[in-house]
C-alpha cells in the first residue's frame, strides 16, 4: 500500500475522535478509545475471513468435552489468536438498541483469545465502554470504523468482478498507521514523540548499522532479535526485514524469532496486536509485569 494509502487511513482514524468523542472527552483522553478501537478493528478484520471455521470448530470442541481447545482454534483461525464469539464488529452495526450494543460488544470483546486478553488489559479499554454506551458513541465508532470507506483488513476489497477497490493492508503498513497517530496523540498532549516513537527512516538507518559491518558473514540458520525497549514494535519489524533482505541479496536462508519488552502498557499493547499475526512472536512481555512477577 502507497504511502498517501496510509496518510489516507490515519487522517480517517484521527479524524473519527473529533466527530465521535468531542464534548464526551477531553481531547488529551481521545486516545484511550481510539487507539484500542482501532487495534481491534484491525484483529477482528484479520479474523474474518475464518470466523465460521473457528466457531464450528468451537462447537465441535465443546461436544466433545474438549477443555484444552486454544491450539485447535488458533490453527483453525490461522493465526495465532481467534475470537470465539458469535459475532464480528460488522455484526454490531445492525444493533439498534444501545443495551444490546454494549452487551454485545462486552461478548465480542470476551471472545477473544487469552493472549488478545492482555492486550484489552493493558489498555484498560474495558473502563470506557460504559461511558461509551451510555452517550451512544458505541454505535458511531463501530459503524466507521467499518465503514466500506476504510479497508483495516490484510486482504484487498473487490467488487463483484473481481476488481480491486481498496487494497489490502498488511502489517507494516497498520505498524505505520499505529505509530503515526501514537506520535500525533503524544504531540497533541505536549508530550515528547521520542520518548514513544522513533521515524521509520531512522529505524531504518539503525538497522543497517547494525547490520551491514557483519552482513559478509551472515549464515543460513535462525536469528533471535530482541528489543529491550521495543516501543510499538517499529525496530523490531524492521530490523527482521532488514537482516531478511541481505541474507537474500547473498544466497542465505535465514528465519527470525522476534523478542521484545516495553514497560508503557500502551505501547506495549499496539507492539503485541501488530505482531500477533506475524506469526513468529516467541515472547513479548511488559517489563512491568516481569518485574511484579519476580523477573
Amino acid at each position: 500500500m502507497h504511502n498517501a494509502d496510509l496518510n489516507w487511513i490515519t487522517n480517517y482514524i484521527w479524524g473519527i475522535a473529533d466527530d465521535v468523542l468531542r464534548d464526551l472527552y477531553v481531547r488529551g483522553k481521545y486516545r484511550d478509545v481510539i487507539l484500542p478501537m482501532t487495534v481491534m478493528r484491525r484483529l477482528d478484520a484479520v479474523l474474518e475471513e475464518n470466523k465460521q471455521a473457528v466457531l464450528d470448530m468451537k462447537s465441535s470442541l465443546d461436544a466433545a468435552g474438549v477443555i484444552e481447545q486454544d491450539a485447535a482454534l488458533r490453527q483453525t483461525a490461522g493465526q495465532t489468536f481467534y475470537n470465539v464469539s458469535p459475532f464480528t464488529l460488522r455484526d454490531l452495526r445492525a444493533r439498534a438498541n444501545p443495551q444490546q450494543l454494549k452487551a454485545d460488544f462486552e461478548a465480542w470483546l470476551d471472545g477473544f483469545s487469552p493472549n488478545v486478553q492482555d492486550i484489552l488489559n493493558s489498555f484498560e479499554f474495558r473502563n470506557q465502554v460504559p461511558r461509551l454506551a451510555q452517550a451512544d458513541a458505541l454505535g458511531t465508532l463501530i459503524e466507521k470504523l467499518t465503514a466500506p470507506e476504510i479497508n483495516l483488513s490484510p486482504h484487498p476489497v473487490r467488487d463483484t468482478h473481481g476488481v480491486v477497490l481498496r487494497a489490502g493492508l498488511d502489517n507494516h503498513g497498520m505498524g505505520t498507521i499505529f505509530e503515526e497517530l501514537v506520535r500525533r496523540f503524544n504531540e497533541e498532549n505536549n508530550e515528547e514523540a521520542g520518548e514513544h516513537w522513533t521515524p521509520r527512516d531512522a529505524v531504518r538507518l539503525m538497522a543497517k548499522l547494525v547490520f551491514l559491518p557483519v552482513a559478509d558473514r551472515l549464515e543460513s540458520g535462525t536469528y533471535l532479535l530482541y528489543d529491550g525497549a521495543c516501543g510499538t514494535g517499529g525496530m523490531l519489524t524492521v530490523a527482521e526485514e532488514t537482516l531478511q533482505e541481505l541474507a537474500a541479496a547473498r544466497g542465505k536462508q535465514v528465519s527470525t524469532h522476534l523478542y521484545g519488552q516495553e514497560i508503557n502498557a500502551e505501547t506495549f499493547a499496539i507492539c503485541k496486536a501488530d505482531l500477533l499475526p506475524k506469526f513468529r512472536v516467541r515472547d513479548l512481555k511488559q517489563t512491568c509485569v516481569c518485574r511484579f512477577a519476580g523477573w
